[in-house]
């Protein structure tokens, strides 16, 4: 199952990154994930959301240049180790993480980890595999 992410491009001036989050905020809709990847001039902002299409199409209606890409996001115990394991599994498989970055589930004491693979489909069916367990959307949307 791969999992909606959005990239927002973002001048790196002050107050966009808050602009964002209270233009979802007023529109009710909630952010599970973020990270923000800076340069001198701007911003990537990836956000993984309750509702997806929806916030995709109120950034852009607002002059956001907004873009989905699908990612894997997995659960895994929240212990030391826990990510060195789901690497260990990837590796074995030779299955390249273009990035990546983790939050905590309030529902679970897992840790929730969200990768960019080269090959999504592989990488989702090694994880299955090994008994690691791959989240929806709609997992997303319940927590």
């Amino acid at each position: 199952m791969k999992l909606i992410q959005i990239s927002v491009f973002l001048e790196n001036r002050r107050g966009r990154l808050s602009d964002v989050c209270s233009l979802l905020g007023k529109h009710e809709i909630n952010i599970r994930a973020l990270t923000v990847a800076e340069s001198d001039d701007f911003g990537i902002l990836r956000i993984v959301v309750d509702k997806p299409q929806e916030a995709t199409m109120l950034l852009k209606s607002n002059g956001f240049v907004a873009n989905i890409t699908e990612v894997v996001t997995v659960e895994v115990a929240d212990k030391p180790g826990g990510l060195a394991n789901v690497l260990a599994v990837l590796s074995k498989h030779a299955i390249n993480v273009e990035y990546m970055y983790a939050f905590l589930a309030k529902a679970t004491a897992k840790a929730l980890l969200v990768f960019r693979f080269d090959d999504a489909d592989k990488a989702i069916e090694v994880l299955k595999k090994n008994g690691i367990r791959v989240l929806s959307n709609k997992d997303i949307g319940s927590l």
